[in-house]
């Protein structure tokens, strides 16, 4: 008899799936690769028992969202850890992020990590109009870290940003009995090593998923299906009261006049640094060809 459950880790061609009963490795079905579909970590799926106590994924339940790198699958929000210390957050690269979230019908919870040691009131300036929730805290010091348990509580979660940002230490102190492995930041590189290298899923109770997934280095967009220039502009939330105020209806909001979304940069109610960050991605957007997009390629 089939049995639903969710597959918390993947692994050498192995997926453990937490059933109602028991943590369960399993094999994929063939036809899944047949079929061009990789179960993910988050995915709920349908699995059947074998004699020997493994099991096989037979089906994959409907999916909320996925993500290609990290490959996961139903997150409620992306915790975005942002750093004004070592390492410091380079602003375009959580925009990436965020407008990817945007685009794949997923929440964003801002997190500034290391407040202890700079409370990065500049990255909480650029990111004040968004809507996104966003917290201060310190994995050293306990601070803000009940606030950020009561956001995640009932949710799947995943815990991103730049290596050595801290996910894993924070991770740590919001659940101490994971014991997840950490690594001190480089200062001749400014970065921390890899010390998640795998996707994992973990239970920290009252309903709480997280995902510990690697850092920046391999969370891209590159796998993802393209975003059309024209789509670009509603994935910044707090462009929407700007959005067809322009003179011209098909305004790119790069150099027409009359553009509300320029103008409201200027008055202050878009921060420069997402308007930059706009720019740079409709470029990128606009050199691809309209078969790339279409095929996803």
């Amino acid at each position: 008899m089939q049995s639903e459950g969710v597959i918390m880790r993947a692994l050498s061609g192995f997926y453990y799936v937490r059933t109602r009963d028991a943590l369960i490795q399993c094999r994929a079905r063939g036809r899944f690769r047949l079929d061009g579909l990789t179960p993910l970590v988050g995915d709920r799926v349908m699995i059947e028992p074998n004699a020997d106590g493994t099991g096989s994924v037979a089906q994959i339940l409907p999916r909320k969202n996925a993500f290609a790198r990290p490959a996961v699958a139903n997150v409620d929000r992306l915790v975005m850890l942002l750093s004004a210390a070592l390492p410091v957050t380079d602003p375009y690269l959580a925009d990436r992020v965020t407008v990817r979230c945007e685009k794949n019908n997923c929440g964003v919870i801002l997190v500034v990590n290391k407040c202890d040691l700079d409370p990065a009131e500049k990255l909480r300036e650029i990111y004040a109009a968004t809507g996104y929730e966003m917290f201060a805290v310190s994995a050293r010091t306990g601070e803000g870290l009940d606030a950020l348990r009561a956001a995640l509580g009932g949710k799947i979660c995943c815990f991103t940003g730049n290596s050595g940002v801290g996910k894993s230490t924070l991770i740590n102190a919001l659940a101490p009995d994971l014991a997840i492995p950490t690594a001190e930041v480089s200062r001749k590189l400014g970065r921390g090593r890899h010390t998640t290298r795998h996707v994992e899923l973990f239970d920290i109770g009252g309903g709480t998923l997280l995902f510990d997934t690697p850092g920046f280095a391999s969370f891209g967009d590159e796998m993802e299906t393209p975003i059309l220039p024209e789509e670009l502009a509603g994935l910044f939330p707090e462009f929407a009261p700007c959005l067809g105020g322009c003179r011209f209806d098909d305004c790119t909001h790069r150099s027409e006049p009359g553009c509300a979304l320029r103008r409201a940069v200027e008055d202050g109610r878009v921060h420069p640094s997402r308007y930059g960050s706009y720019l740079r991605l409709y470029e990128e957007a606009a050199r691809l060809k309209r078969w790339q997009i279409e095929t996803g390629s």
